[in-house]
């Protein structure tokens, strides 16, 4: 009898998503009731930040999302997460998802480092018995001493970012989404995530989807890669064809990409 084969991790189809943007905004809060007494017509105008967008990610492949600002990365990951909501088109997740997209998302300020990641953990969908068999793993990964019992709001950039990862690696997702955050932490500590991204990557069990300007990094973790612009895919393929591609386009990025992983 044939083996059933395995779904797909993510199955996207035909995606869109526009944004509208309005050309004039009030400058106060006086001329915004001037307008609304005036009735003026506001002049807005739509941006398609992606325009039919088609793809696969099997289970255990690691996708790199790659493209100048402004093409499309960021509000891919916000639809695939659920964040944001298609204009149009399909987007099919299978499994548990985590997500890094923004510092301090789903972090409450006042609440301390311990506090926060049995909220997020249970977010996550873990149980509080579960996240307690976590906790100590979670705490040593992030290397945030004593500010662990102080609230988050007294964090710098670099430890909520340090927290925020220890957390989605732990919660063993099954499909994890990183935009960029990574830059923001030190030197020694971003070597140390991509070190537990390759550990998740090895397991065929997790997807990896990243977006990041370190061609280098991307180029060491990737199976395959994403070139999107305006809103569409320019090219979908393996990983060092692709960055080639890129490259032989883009240069360096004037120098917008950083140290990678070594």
């Amino acid at each position: 009898m044939a083996r059933a084969s395995i779904p797909p991790a993510i199955v996207v189809r035909d995606l869109r998503k526009r944004f509208v943007v309005s050309r004039d905004r009030p400058e106060s809060l006086k001329s915004a009731a001037v307008q609304l007494f005036r009735r003026r017509t506001h002049h807005s105008e739509a941006f398609w930040a992606l325009d039919g967008v088609s793809f696969e990610v099997e289970r255990g492949e690691v996708l790199g999302l790659i493209g100048p600002n402004g093409s499309g990365k960021s509000t891919l990951l916000g639809l695939l997460s659920r964040i944001l909501r298609p204009t149009g088109g399909t987007v099919e997740v299978c499994g548990r998802v985590c997500t890094l997209l923004e510092l301090g998302a789903g972090f409450h300020p006042e609440l301390t480092g311990i506090e926060n990641i049995y909220l997020n953990g249970v977010i996550l969908g873990l149980s509080r018995s579960e996240v307690s068999e976590r906790i100590e793993s979670i705490v040593a990964f992030a290397e945030l001493g004593d500010f662990i019992e102080s609230p988050v709001r007294t964090y710098s950039s670099g430890m909520v970012t340090r927290l925020g990862f220890a957390v989605a690696v732990h919660v063993e997702p099954d499909i994890l989404l990183i935009d960029e955050v990574l830059a923001v932490g030190d030197e020694r500590f971003t070597r140390k995530c991509y070190a537990k991204m390759n550990e998740f990557r090895a397991d065929p069990r997790r997807t990896l989807i990243l977006v990041s300007h370190d061609l280098e990094a991307v180029g060491a973790l990737c199976t395959r890669v994403m070139w999107l612009e305006r809103g569409r895919i320019v090219e979908l393929g393996e990983a060092s064809d692709v960055l080639e591609h890129y490259l032989a386009k883009h240069g360096d990025g004037g120098g917008e990409h950083q140290a990678g992983a070594q």
